[in-house]
């Protein structure tokens, strides 16, 4: 028998959101960008990176680690590690979690990564092959390792439950969230869970020149147009969301304040870069998804969508849409956030997650930025935000090396 993702009689709920983005620090800076549908993709300005045929992507601006995560983890951590900190402590924050009253066990925290900690890994390896092995700090083996947030996040708050890492491509930041819902049905009272990626550093730029999917344009406005006829690609982003995710009846107890509820989810395999196939992969992964939320595709209210921005990939998007939802995912209000501020990769999605807790709570449909001619048939939300009662979202993910998943979400007002 298929494993229900939230489980019976353990619902899973989020308390809490923290985010480190491009387009904001801190939900309400977040949530104002998304809401307006403001620009954020620029040029790229990280020292070592000015020659790559890579122009464009998000950065996050204005973030000072220092001031927020203490030194001793600094040194041992890279950039993507700082954002995966940071939003955690947000999120604890937002959902006034009383971890020093919980067993420490009860608290679990897992991550997804895709590439890891390329910045940290590049300067020690320029070190020993520059200087030799004896100028290689020790920190070097774990701190480009993909499961070193998840480490990090567990040590400084002291949460002993069940931890793990999802390694996986862009679907894995929906992946983790099922799987922490998997760790509260099976007796976690709560769960740290997201994904942040640092890929704009020199190293981690070369081996991303290596997808054909990633825009190569100059100018930030036309770098990442997904359901256009002008679509060439993705523009990269980094930063990330950490959300609070706990067992319902436990969150009720304490008074917390539930923001969402996490109904179900479905992943599948579809091959690296087969977009064509991605349809019917993408399309199974839906219909999973609602099975797992017993939900009917006429009660999905909006759709957060992959939006790779590759012609054959946003076509076989629109028309898994169709042929899950029926009619109905012709009619669907659509919206892809991320075209203002970057695909942050395993990030993505989670970033994408927080935007619709965030559009149910304030009923509101967020517009997709710099998108306006969109030649799919979906109704694609754009230029700005539509005034809507979304109740239910669904949101989508795609990843480079042919992993799909669908999340189905909804507003904390409980079942239709």
């Amino acid at each position: 028998m298929r494993e229900r993702t939230t489980g019976h009689g353990r619902g899973a709920v989020i308390t809490g959101l923290g985010i480190v983005a491009p387009n904001g620090v801190g939900t309400d800076a977040y949530w104002k960008a998304v809401r307006e549908g403001m620009a954020f993709l620029d040029g790229i300005s990280r020292e070592g990176c000015e020659h790559f045929p890579l122009r464009v992507a998000g950065q996050v601006r204005g973030f000072e680690p220092g001031a927020v995560i203490e030194e001793r983890y600094l040194v041992q951590t890279d950039r993507f590690t700082h954002f995966a900190m940071a939003a955690a402590d947000l999120a604890v924050e937002d959902a006034l979690l009383p971890a020093a009253e919980m067993s420490p066990f009860a608290v679990g925290v897992v991550t997804a990564a895709g590439s890891g900690g390329g910045a940290f890994g590049q300067r020690e390896l320029q070190q020993l092959w520059g200087k030799g092995p004896r100028y290689v700090g020790p920190y070097q083996s774990i701190a480009w390792f993909y499961a070193a947030s998840t480490g990090q996040i567990s040590i400084r708050g002291g949460f002993k439950g069940p931890c793990g890492v999802v390694a996986n491509d862009e679907a894995g930041g929906l992946d983790a969230i099922a799987h922490a819902c998997r760790s509260i049905r099976r007796g976690a009272d709560a769960m740290v869970v997201g994904a942040a990626e640092a890929p704009l550093a020199p190293y981690s730029i070369v081996c991303q020149l290596g997808y054909e999917e990633m825009s190569l344009a100059r100018e930030p406005g036309r770098a990442y147009l997904p359901f256009t006829e002008d679509a060439r690609g993705f523009a990269p982003g980094e930063g990330g969301a950490m959300l609070v995710v706990e067992e319902e009846g436990a969150a009720l107890r304490r008074g917390a304040r539930v923001r969402g509820r996490i109904l179900g989810h479905a992943a599948t395999f579809t091959g690296p870069s087969q977009w064509e196939r991605s349809r019917e992969g993408l399309a199974q992964a839906i219909r999973v998804a609602l099975a797992d939320a017993d939900c009917a595709p006429e009660q999905i209210d909006v759709v957060f969508a992959d939006a790779l921005g590759v012609p054959a990939a946003d076509r076989a998007e629109a028309l898994a849409l169709t042929d899950a939802l029926g009619t109905h995912g012709r009619r669907v209000p659509v919206t892809a956030p991320k075209t203002g501020f970057g695909r942050a990769y395993c990030a993505a999605p989670a970033l994408d997650v927080a935007a619709a807790v965030l559009a149910m709570e304030h009923r509101v449909v967020p517009p997709t930025p710099y998108v306006t001619d969109v030649c799919h048939d979906l109704d694609l939300v754009t230029g700005t935000s539509r005034s809507a009662e979304p109740r239910t979202a669904l949101v989508l993910s795609r990843g480079l090396m042919g992993c799909n998943a669908a999340l189905v979400l909804r507003g904390p007002e409980g079942d239709y």
